[in-house]
């Protein structure tokens, strides 16, 4: 009985090695989870990395991923809400206020490293992971 279970279990393996080798990890060029799929924004080479998100109808557009950063490059995060709210990005513990239709920027240096949660708080929505290496 348990050599029928040796093929299942190596095409689980090699589909694992594929995966893997395709670039599939947290904080690879490509971020995979369970319904969300999308490209990774990587800050340009003018030594500032942008992004700018849009929350309407409780839906956050283009949808949460990941802006990798490396330490020392200036971030600017711009943000456009349909409700008020608040902007927080943690680990710098920068927060600011979000009122409808009005775009809001925070502008830092990402001098800590590690990965960091951009954040709603009133509504609770990840906005953006921010990984700086």
């Amino acid at each position: 009985m348990r050599r029928a279970f040796l093929p299942a279990i190596g095409v689980c393996c090699a589909v694992l090695a594929g995966m893997l080798a395709a670039g599939c990890g947290p904080l690879s060029r490509t971020h995979r989870d369970p319904g969300n799929s999308h490209e990774v924004a990587t800050g340009a080479p003018s030594g500032r990395a942008d992004a700018e998100i849009t929350i309407a109808g409780g839906r956050v557009h283009p949808p949460p991923g990941w802006l990798e950063v490396p330490k020392g490059r200036q971030v600017s995060l711009t943000v456009t809400s349909d409700v008020a709210d608040e902007l927080h990005v943690h680990g710098y513990d920068l927060v600011a206020e979000l009122r409808p239709g009005v775009p809001v920027t925070i502008r830092f240096t990402a001098d800590l490293t590690g990965v960091f949660q951009v954040e709603t708080h009133g509504g609770k929505l990840v906005l953006i992971q921010l990984a700086v290496r």
